[in-house]
């Protein structure tokens, strides 16, 4: 026997057990493994409407108008980089904020606001996630082909309850949705306990306004009743000057009208001027000196990073928090907005704080400290 065989023989059990722990390995991969039995999730989304899906879905699409509010809920969730497949690049763009959340978010697929059925449904979704008002334009004609839909409202902190608890069921995750909802709900409290014992008299007045610059000139316009931006004032315990007449949509409003209004605190919203440059114009403008709010210091420019905080977007929150630190100083000096701030970028969305420091606290605008 040659000694290499002779070797190899005295060291045959361990060899020989190495070989079988291969075949039984090779044998276990090479069989099909027995696939995951899928629990069908039945959800019923903002419309009212049931929808059932047989599983999870893996290919998510959001498109549509708004979707940026959708985009941020939905991101709050640790399924939504591998399951999202394409988004819409809008007007406020949201690309900058999702590539802090998702290093591969610019490699999707982007659609655009006027994205049709036809090139929505060509991105191969199983789910598409809609705004409800894009039901007649785009819902219905992909649901004619086949296509799932879910539409989210998203548009008052009720609303942001009970779409995130659809979200939650979409991902098979409500343990999320409900700690994300807590995130809410403990801020929402905070501000109610603040404000207890405040009689309706001692509310003060406040008035939002939208402003857009049209040549020298602004055009100013006040939000629905119904609106987020108008729930912020009154759960921050302000009292609107504004009335019920402004249903549909924003209101344009006029210099005159303001000033017979004439209230205690102004908040001044810019979605596409820097909202800094826009209350510094308006402090300086003769015409808006007499304004209470102008006088005596309660113009404030509504802050905003990525997006301005009165939206119905995920940073609602933040707006909330400071408008009460602004009807209210007294009241709220426990208010640490900065803590605020990193809290929700890190519990949202896992931020931590060398990333809040480079890419988010330098975007700060309109009255808070940097």
């Amino acid at each position: 026997m040659s000694p290499h065989l002779t070797h190899r023989s005295r060291r045959g059990p361990t060899v020989a057990a190495a070989v079988l722990a291969f075949i039984m390995l090779v044998s276990a991969c090479a069989t099909p493994a027995a696939a995951p039995t899928l629990e069908p999730i039945t959800v019923q989304d903002a419309l009212g409407r049931t929808v059932t899906l047989d599983g999870p879905p893996q290919r998510i699409v959001i498109a549509g108008r708004a979707n940026f509010m959708l985009n941020h809920a939905i991101y709050a969730f640790p399924e939504a980089p591998e399951r999202v497949v394409a988004l819409t690049r809008a007007r406020q763009t949201t690309v900058p904020f999702l590539t802090l959340v998702e290093p591969a978010f610019e490699d999707k697929l982007q659609l655009t606001l006027e994205s049709t059925a036809e090139e929505i449904a060509a991105t191969q979704p199983d789910l598409v996630i809609l705004k409800t008002m894009m039901k007649s334009t785009v819902g219905d004609a992909l649901e004619t082909v086949g296509i799932p839909v879910v539409y989210l409202s998203l548009e008052t902190p009720e609303e942001y309850k009970r779409d995130l608890a659809v979200i939650g069921r979409l991902f098979a995750n409500p343990e999320r949705a409900a700690e994300v909802q807590r995130f809410y709900d403990d801020r929402v409290a905070r501000i109610a306990a603040g404000l207890e014992g405040l009689a309706v008299s001692e509310r003060p007045s406040a008035l939002v306004l939208q402003t857009t610059a049209q040549d020298a000139a602004f055009t100013f316009e006040v939000p629905p009743m119904t609106w987020i931006q108008t729930q912020l004032i009154e759960l921050a315990g302000g009292a609107p000057v504004w009335d019920a007449a402004s249903q549909g949509g924003w209101s344009v409003v006029g210099l005159e009208q303001i000033a017979a209004w004439n209230p205690d605190a102004i908040f001044v919203i810019s979605y596409f001027e820097p909202v800094d440059e826009v209350v510094t114009r308006l402090q300086a403008d003769t015409s808006w000196q007499g304004l209470t709010a102008v006088r005596e210091g309660r113009l404030f420019g509504f802050p905003g990073d990525f997006y301005s905080w009165d939206q119905a977007d995920a940073r609602w929150i933040l707006g909330l928090m400071w408008t009460a630190t602004k009807i209210h100083p007294d009241r709220f000096t426990d208010i640490d907005l900065r803590a605020e701030i990193e809290a929700f970028y890190g519990e949202l969305y896992g931020l931590d704080r060398a990333t809040l420091e480079a890419d988010v606290l330098p975007l700060l605008t309109g009255d808070i400290a940097p």
